[in-house]
């Protein structure tokens, strides 16, 4: 059913392509009602991300990071999970493409989408309810900024490490540039 990366720190993704940290499912801190081991139930993730382009027009990307600083970083829906969603909302009328600018959409909600959430206010209640309990639960995580950063950090170390062997100088390079960030952290 999922799938972890390794260690306890690392990324994961379950079989619907829902992304979570710690080697186990995003809600995997604690229980209550996220026990079960999905934030969403079926459908509520097309409901949130309507919501939230009927907040203001946004790209797919836009949506993901909306959902995961709402969450401290703990969940983030993985673009294979967005992007259909958003087709799909086009297809039904929800939304449309507001601009595209370098190869990026970005969608807003057409008046068939304002009256579906009102249609819908029950289903978008429940699913806006769950995102609340979440962020209230894990929304006090490691700062998304401060994930992000380390994640573009080991990125980048196993993209310079697929290149081939490294140089003296470059292994002495990188290590001490790791070595003073380490030292930064624990003076900041």
């Amino acid at each position: 059913m999922f799938s972890g990366r390794g260690r306890c720190g690392g990324m994961g993704e379950d079989r619907d392509g829902h992304r979570f940290r710690g080697g186990r499912h995003w809600s995997g801190r604690g229980g209550g009602e996220f026990r079960r081991g999905r934030l969403f139930d079926q459908g509520d993730l097309r409901l949130i991300a309507l919501s939230l382009i009927a907040e203001r027009p946004r790209h797919g990307y836009e949506l993901i990071k909306a959902i995961e600083d709402a969450l401290g970083g703990a969940y983030s829906p993985s673009p294979g999970v967005v992007y259909p969603t958003l087709t799909l909302l086009e297809e039904l009328g929800h939304i449309a493409l507001d601009s595209a600018e370098g190869g990026k959409k970005r969608y807003a909600i057409t008046e068939a989408g304002r009256a579906y959430l009102v249609e819908n206010e029950t289903a978008v209640s429940a699913a806006r309810a769950r995102l609340d309990a979440a962020q209230a639960a894990y929304g006090a995580g490691p700062a998304p900024q401060i994930l992000r950063a380390m994640e573009n950090v080991r990125t980048a170390l196993r993209i310079k490490l697929s290149r081939g062997a490294l140089t003296a100088e470059q292994v002495t390079a990188i290590a001490k540039l790791l070595d003073d960030a380490a030292a930064g952290v624990e003076r900041a």
